[in-house]
């Protein structure tokens, strides 16, 4: 009975020390994902402010606090604790899947009818449901400015299924709307007043004539039917028969009244004007704000007034790049101005961050002004490409600069890419130029062709990968059939598939003999001392100058619309890098190559010699 009873206490503790290790491991791995969560938080920026930052820590210590407490405690009472700590785990799995965008919490968020709607209501919006606003302005007269006119994504879609929204923002009535212009003979100045500011007329002219016509009504206009709201229209009234220069008249307050009231007012009145600009936050733009001579003044034509205009309140700008979007929205809405949101990737600014803005911290900006400011995508890491043209429409599409080298390469074929400065996977830091090393082929030594036939010349260059094509010339000194003139020297460095013209001898030029064919013998005519001929003064020996292409024609290839070149271009390459070189261009079809593209005769690292008496032979596709 003893026996049995210890073997029971002993299975007992056993499992007991079993559970105990057990209830320890998972409170071990809840202070795993408590740290997880607390580090994941600051990386990734979802926690920004002092404020988060210590709840965040309080949360993590009071987990921390809890599980070395269950740790320690005896078993009987481990199983609470065990129970306290899976609730905590679920919140910190939660959590951790809204910051990796794991799971969409709430499914349910749908978009809202913004339409008629201020912009800033929008960005609140936006911000809770972690949505991308695109802001598009346009002119609307039916719509109240900065209000919102339409939006890409409709009412009741699910705000899981979209990336970003757009929404069409108000910037006031269109400039450039047409409207029908009647005809305001005989209308009087308030009239024209009221009709000018109502449809927002931006370029009316007056001007003010003696005439027997009723005083201050209009008595010809220029434009009649449909104009633009910005479309000069110069319209002309009565002053009435005779102008009385020595009366005396009441000035008003122009204060809040528009450019164009009291332009009109003054020429009405024979009044010389100044008009200035200043910056007002209390007065409207585009209204006065002061003028030189009190209201109320007694004046009398030709008197002299400067009238100050508003140009609204002087904005001055703060550090952009300590904003958020939400508090640049915020801060563009009311100063009345307009924001442009740029996208890039940057290795250095967080995601959403700001990089940069149109204006700096300190910058004195007028209402109406366009401010643009470069939001950070974050960092942009190397991708895998296919080919060279994917990884030029990718770099040309984020702005990441490149540049080419060329090497020989047996294993990877002629314009093939045998790697990247930048290894996939790899950060891209705003400063790098990525360094594209592209074969040029196996490399390949020519060979003298000089002497041989047609037949030994193809024979030879197709044993070595290299393609030709053959002119044909006479020449005195080689016989018919034979080469005498290679466009690439032997012993030079080609690439597989490099085309090499032959010049081929057609044998010796014809020459032509003449003689007489009348049977009358010639007179004797006396036989006149030949004139020894001088000994030709020998030429001087030629300053050998020689010059190697560098990377220059890859710059001018880059920039050429499908590697297209013209005879111009290569021209151009030619006199700028190797002058007083001489060259031929000749095309071929048997390359398959693209259509412009240099076939042989020039490349980065040809070397040239203006002491070549033959001229060079350039080679490109046709």
């Amino acid at each position: 009975k003893q026996e049995k009873k210890e073997k029971i206490n002993k299975d007992i503790n056993t499992k007991k020390k079993q559970n105990n290790t057990g209830v320890n491991f998972i409170l071990f791995m809840v202070l795993v994902i408590s740290l997880v969560y607390f580090f994941s938080s600051l990386i990734t920026g979802k926690i920004s402010n002092l404020t988060e930052i210590i709840s965040l820590l309080t949360i993590v210590l009071f987990t921390i606090t809890l599980i070395i407490t269950g740790i320690t405690l005896k078993v009987r009472k481990k199983n609470l604790f065990l129970v306290g700590s899976i609730c905590i785990v679920v919140f910190y799995l939660i959590n951790l899947s809204d910051i990796f965008n794991i799971i969409n919490i709430d499914s349910s968020v749908e978009v809202e009818d913004f339409r008629d709607r201020s912009i800033t209501e929008v960005m609140k919006w936006a911000s809770n449901n972690k949505v991308e606003i695109i802001q598009e302005y346009e002119f609307n007269d039916m719509v109240g400015e900065y209000k919102v006119i339409s939006q890409n994504h409709p009412a009741g879609t699910k705000v899981k299924s979209i990336s970003s929204l757009t929404v069409s923002v108000c910037e006031g009535p269109s400039p450039y709307k047409e409207l029908i212009l009647p005809n305001m003979v005989s209308w009087d100045t308030e009239r024209v007043i009221d009709f000018v500011n109502s449809n927002y007329l931006s370029n009316v002219n007056v001007q003010f004539v003696e005439s027997g016509e009723p005083q201050y009504t209009v008595i010809e206009q220029d434009k009649i039917g449909n104009v633009r709201r910005n479309e000069e229209i110069n319209l002309v009234f009565s002053i009435g028969e005779e102008i009385n220069y020595e009366e005396k008249f009441k000035l008003i307050d122009f204060t809040n009244k528009s450019k164009f009231e009291t332009i009109l007012y003054l020429k009405q009145h024979y009044m010389g004007y100044e008009l200035v600009e200043e910056y007002s936050k209390d007065i409207k733009k585009g209204n006065v704000m002061d003028q030189s001579i009190e209201a109320g003044t007694m004046v009398k034509v030709n008197d002299w007034i400067k009238i100050t205009i508003s140009k609204g309140p002087e904005i001055t700008v703060p550090d952009l790049t300590k904003y958020s979007v939400d508090e640049i929205t915020n801060w563009i809405i009311k100063n009345k101005l307009k924001i442009k949101f740029v996208n890039k990737y940057d290795s250095v600014i967080k995601k959403n961050g700001v990089i940069s803005a149109s204006y700096k911290k300190g910058d004195k900006i007028p209402q109406g002004t366009v401010v643009e400011v470069t939001i950070s995508n974050g960092q942009l890491k190397m991708g895998k490409f296919k080919t060279i043209a994917d990884f030029k429409l990718w770099a040309d599409k984020y702005s990441i600069r490149y540049e080419e080298q060329h090497e020989f390469s047996s294993t990877v074929k002629a314009g093939e890419v045998i790697s990247y400065s930048v290894n996939k996977g790899d950060t891209i830091k705003n400063e790098d130029v990525i360094i594209i090393k592209i074969s040029d082929g196996e490399k390949k030594v020519v060979p003298d062709l000089n002497g041989l036939s047609k037949n030994a010349v193809e024979d030879k260059l197709k044993s070595l990968g290299l393609n030709y094509t053959f002119i044909y010339k006479s020449n005195n000194s080689v016989a018919e059939g034979k080469a005498f003139k290679q466009s690439i020297s032997a012993g030079s460095e080609v690439s597989e598939g490099t085309t090499i013209t032959i010049t081929i001898s057609t044998g010796k030029a014809a020459t032509n003999t003449g003689g007489s064919s009348s049977s009358t013998p010639a007179p004797s005519v006396p036989v006149p001392t030949p004139t020894p001929t001088p000994t030709p003064t020998p030429p001087a020996a030629c300053v050998v100058t020689t010059c190697t292409i560098n990377s220059s024609i890859n710059n001018i290839k880059n920039n050429t619309t499908g590697f297209d070149y013209t005879a111009n271009e290569i021209n151009k390459i030619m006199n700028s890098l190797c002058p007083g070189v001489k060259y031929n261009i000749v095309g071929t079809m048997d390359s398959g190559m693209a259509s412009g593209s240099i076939v042989s005769g020039i490349k980065p690292g040809s070397v040239f010699s203006t002491c070549t008496t033959d001229a060079y032979t350039i080679v490109i596709a046709r």
